[in-house]
């Protein structure tokens, strides 16, 4: 197990070492970022659905176990990851790593909350583990792009093994058991783009699956299990089933604990797919910076790489899914509203005339520079004739919260209260947000029973 034991010392170091100060903050706020994601979430009727599934695996709130969010009541490591890891991906909020086109948080905060619960850890045990889920994770699904988002959702897939490495650092594993845990997790990988293709519901369980199948894969490798060591390398492996097989894994996954990929994620500005979002970024560049407003739109072109047209072209909006999934939508909710958040895909606004209207105006094409660029830039041209012939454009090379241009700590709290406040009320969230800032400080323990408290 050459390969993944040498990742896994390295991942071993990092969860017994010391936190840079930037990896500290950067970690603390991908775990606010995920808390903003998944309380909102946990009130949803899907996520009430998945509870009332598994309704015999959950306890009273005095029980012990893990915290489920949204009624605190309790389950076991594998039951919360399984819930709140789903609950993480419902409002499509959740962070996002460019280069393996992976939402790392719902599945690696997920399982290290609830693994990290059950064991009393430290808070600083927590952010290590955090850290490790997505140092792994992050190279593993950056090595396999863009061959396997052609089929496979990498938060389903990849999630696996990031839900797994944190899991390890918590259960601190041995180098050769987090290996196990790893080549585990590999076999567990899973979840189609199809999924997402209509109006379904079964996409925010790949993050949940993920984060229960590293949790299940990290307990048992802690009690001896072993997995595949060729697991991503081999003629069967990870590789060679979901992307194009012809991979270097020793330049893959290099740099593990060097530069740390935590701090070069992507925080989400908009509630929808992150393939709508440099046209967004771009649309609302250009109307703030002219003198316009919706109403004096002719025309507007949106050019962009040719994933995002694939998986955000779709004109034909009916529900809330949809929505989320069209930038014809988003871009005219944009030019109308100012911005993109959870009530962008209310009733009203999905039946509003002015939405309505702009969508109509809005032409959307594959740019061949912008697609050559892709994954590592989503960017996006946008061109719009308003008032009688009068043309301008934007170059939106990045997105609004790609490390280029991240959300600011302020930004970030903004979309934090905006979208917990509204479940938890206001003083419960400041609490939250006090407890993960002061992660370093204090134990996961007392952080879910804040989460608790809250509901």
């Amino acid at each position: 197990m050459s390969l993944l034991i040498d990742v896994c010392e390295r991942a071993c170091a990092i969860g017994r070492g010391d936190v840079p100060p930037r990896t500290l903050h950067e970690t603390k706020r991908v775990i606010l970022d995920w808390f903003a994601a998944t309380v909102p979430g946990s009130e949803t009727p899907l996520i009430q659905a998945l509870k009332d599934a598994v309704c015999e695996d959950l306890h009273d709130r005095k029980a012990q176990g893990a915290t489920i969010l949204g009624d605190g009541r309790r389950g076991s490591s594998r039951t919360a990851a399984l819930v709140n890891g789903s609950a993480s991906h419902v409002v499509e909020f959740d962070d996002i790593f460019r280069d393996a086109i992976y939402h790392p948080g719902s599945p690696v905060v997920a399982a290290a909350l609830a693994v990290g619960e059950t064991r009393n850890a430290t808070g600083l045990d927590l952010i290590r583990a955090v850290i490790n889920g997505y140092e792994v994770s992050t190279r593993i699904g950056a090595a396999v792009q863009p061959a396997h988002y052609k089929h496979w959702h990498t938060t389903g897939t990849v999630g696996c093994f990031g839900a797994a490495a944190a899991a390890a650092t918590l259960l601190e594993l041995s180098p050769e058991a987090f290996a196990h845990a790893l080549s585990t997790s590999g076999t567990f990988a899973a979840g189609l783009r199809e999924a997402f293709q209509s109006d379904a519901m079964s996409k925010p369980l790949h993050a949940g699956r993920a984060a229960e199948a590293g949790v299940t894969a990290a307990l048992l490798a802690a009690r001896g299990f072993t997995g595949a060591s060729t697991i991503l390398e081999g003629k069967s492996g990870f590789g060679a089933a979901m992307a194009d097989g012809d991979i270097d894994w020793d330049r893959a996954l290099e740099g593990i604990g060097e530069t740390f990929n935590i701090e070069s994620v992507t925080l989400k500005n908009h509630g929808c797919c992150g393939h709508t979002f440099a046209a967004i970024d771009g649309a609302l560049a250009l109307i703030k910076e002219h003198d316009f407003t919706w109403k004096d739109i002719e025309h507007v072109e949106v050019e962009t790489y040719r994933t995002a047209v694939q998986v955000v072209g779709r004109s034909d909006v009916a529900t809330p899914f949809d929505a989320r999934f069209s930038v014809f939508f988003t871009v005219a909710t944009a030019l109308v509203y100012g911005s993109v958040r959870l009530n962008a895909f209310s009733a009203e606004r999905l039946s509003d005339p002015a939405i309505r209207s702009v969508m109509n105006r809005i032409s959307l094409a594959v740019n061949d520079e912008l697609d050559r660029s892709y994954p590592q830039k989503r960017g996006a041209l946008v061109r719009i004739t308003y008032r009688g012939g009068q043309i301008v454009e934007h170059l939106q090379k990045y997105r609004h919260g790609d490390p280029e241009e991240p959300l600011t700590d302020t930004e970030l709290s903004d979309k934090f209260y905006e979208l917990v406040s509204p479940v938890t009320g206001r003083p419960d969230a400041e609490a939250l947000w006090s407890k993960v800032m002061e992660l370093e400080q204090g134990n996961v323990s007392d952080l879910m029973a804040v989460v608790r408290r809250a509901h």
